[in-house]
């Protein structure tokens, strides 16, 4: 219990450490936008229905000498397959923050760390926050850190190996949630994050995305073994912007995709039975408007 502790405490100061804003620094590059997706085929753990979303996003990156930082918070908005209540008619509302922050070793130690393909090496560490209005009542806290690869590729592509600890929280009460507040066992998160802008003829594309392979974290609150988890969120823009009235990454449009596997590392139900809407494969309609 004591090396849990001691572990959870170092991983929380490196990661506040980390998230520490680079005030005296000036910023030698930024991108901060307002995004939409809306999606018809989402689905939610232990809910046998697809659920349609709108998700409004306000996302922003930047970089200065030693490094950069990124933060993202997505509101997602459900119908009533998702309500705030069990039988309710409104959909219930999500709000999920993710922070990163990237100290590229490279820079500071003023040493060439590129070899192969990987042109830097990076210490990422950050936070995810979420809170949904539902009786489930989530509110979730995972502290991360470990080392990024940065590959030489035309816009970006950042592979991390990160640790992770998380804190949540379930509402149902017993016998559903015998526990409402959990500490998961540590995680392995395998990360990977791109934007490739390229063309098609004449036509300006950009190629991005996320996707996060999740280890098991120990038992959840009903004291089943959790499973790998998988996300990819991933899109193909068009930049409208630049197509339109000649300026790059301002305005996009283009579809998306979402895939979860064992969502929230949810697979089966304390009698063995798998648990339904643990897994989405959902189009979306994506737009971005650039600042």
């Amino acid at each position: 219990m004591i090396k849990r502790q001691l572990r959870g405490k170092t991983l929380a100061t490196a990661c506040a450490f980390a998230a520490l804003p680079a005030v005296a620094q000036a910023a030698t590059w930024s991108d901060t936008f307002i995004g939409y997706r809306y999606g018809t085929d989402f689905r939610e753990p232990n809910n046998t229905e697809k659920v349609r979303k709108h998700v409004l996003q306000l996302t922003h990156a930047s970089g200065y000498s030693i490094g950069q930082h990124f933060v993202n918070l997505d509101v997602f908005q459900s119908d009533d397959k998702d309500p705030t209540t069990r039988n309710g008619s409104n959909g219930a509302t999500e709000f999920y923050l993710t922070y990163r922050h990237q100290f590229h070793l490279g820079k500071i130690f003023d040493r060439r760390l590129a070899f192969g393909p990987v042109k830097e090496v990076a210490l990422t560490a950050g936070f995810d926050l979420n809170t949904k209005n539902t009786t489930f009542a989530p509110r979730k806290r995972l502290l991360v850190i470990g080392p990024t690869l940065k590959f030489d590729v035309p816009g970006f592509l950042d592979v991390s190996l990160l640790y992770g600890k998380e804190w949540n929280h379930c509402g149902l009460g017993s016998p559903a949630c015998p526990k409402s507040d959990i500490t998961f066992d540590p995680q392995w998160i395998l990360s990977a994050a791109w934007g490739i802008p390229f063309n098609a003829g004449p036509v300006p594309l950009k190629f991005q995305g996320f996707i996060n392979v999740n280890s098991e974290k120990g038992k959840d609150y009903a004291g089943v073994e959790t499973k790998t988890e998988t996300l990819m969120r991933t899109s193909l823009m068009v930049d409208v912007g630049q197509m339109a009235w000649g300026k790059k990454n301002t305005f996009l449009m283009g579809v998306g995709y979402e895939y979860w596997r064992n969502k929230f590392g949810n697979h089966a139900f304390a009698n063995g039975d798998q648990k339904p809407g643990i897994k989405t494969t959902a189009p979306m309609f994506q737009m971005e408007l650039h600042f």
